[in-house]
């Protein structure tokens, strides 16, 4: 390689690490800053100019944040609503998606299409009347009335059938003439083929429903039914919000997810490359 082309590909490896650490600060500094906030003491939080560094580190805010607030059960509630949903899901969609992906029967199509039809619809038009199903069935403030109306997704269905369509439909014929049932052959042939799959659709509803905070403040009008994401309003006031003990709120409500990941990534690495194969 002469010397003209080494400078050029040196030249073309400094712009491209430049612009990715740029991206990367951007991507984090509100995290990074929701850190430092959850760091700062009541004289920093309220200097009058923003504060990166804290003068002195408060760790005290992550034990007061437990005092000042039923946050314990703020976290168990979110446990609940979000791993009772992500049990759900992994329990309907994949039955459903291999109904669609290797059943034939009337109508097929057309019941898949309407299924999809689903995802162009925001979650406020259905909100109203998903509300008033939920309190004419008595569960406002419950959680059933938290977890029922979400117990599957289109889009988990949609992504269950396409990791089921290309499992051999010679395994289920075999599975059959060996005189296994439906259920079986789901629980047996099927489910240890998609388990990438399946962590991801675990890993994307749980983090989706852990942060959840609209369908919760509508439902939910009790102080010990409040999940976390709506619990830390607590801290704001007419007058006065705490930011410190807001701020500490919102990274621990990053934490579960982001362990969840960290236990979950080789499976959600697997489920992208074997979707981008196909």
């Amino acid at each position: 390689m002469s010397a003209a082309l080494y400078h050029r590909s040196l030249l073309e490896s400094i712009v491209i690490y430049t612009v990715l650490g740029v991206a990367v600060l951007l991507a984090i500094f509100p995290f990074l800053y929701m850190l430092s906030l959850s760091l700062q003491s009541d004289a920093d939080l309220f200097s009058g100019v923003p504060v990166i560094i804290p003068s002195q580190l408060q760790f005290s805010n992550y034990i007061d944040i437990w005092e000042r607030a039923p946050f314990a059960r703020f976290v168990l509630n979110s446990f609940i609503i979000a791993g009772g949903i992500t049990a759900l899901h992994l329990i309907f969609d994949p039955l459903i998606g291999y109904v669609f992906a290797k059943m034939q029967f009337p109508g097929k199509g057309a019941m898949f299409a309407a299924v999809l039809s689903t995802l162009m619809l925001p979650f406020f038009i259905r909100m109203i009347p998903l509300y008033i199903l939920t309190a004419e069935m008595g569960w406002l403030n419950t959680y059933q009335g938290l977890i029922m109306p979400f117990a599957m997704s289109a889009y988990g269905i949609f992504l269950m059938r396409q990791f089921i369509l290309p499992i051999p439909d010679e395994l289920i014929e075999a599975a059959r003439i060996d005189g296994a049932g439906e259920l079986r052959i789901f629980f047996t042939v099927i489910l240890p083929q998609i388990r990438p799959a399946l962590a991801t659709l675990g890993l994307l509803t749980f983090v989706f429903q852990f942060n959840e905070f609209l369908w919760p403040l509508i439902v939910v009008s009790t102080t010990e039914m409040r999940p976390i994401t709506t619990g830390l309003t607590l801290f704001n006031q007419e007058f006065f919000t705490a930011w410190n003990l807001t701020a500490t709120g919102g990274v621990l409500l990053f934490l579960p997810s982001f362990v969840l990941f960290l236990f979950t990534q080789r499976y959600f690495i697997r489920s992208v490359m074997m979707s981008g194969m196909k």
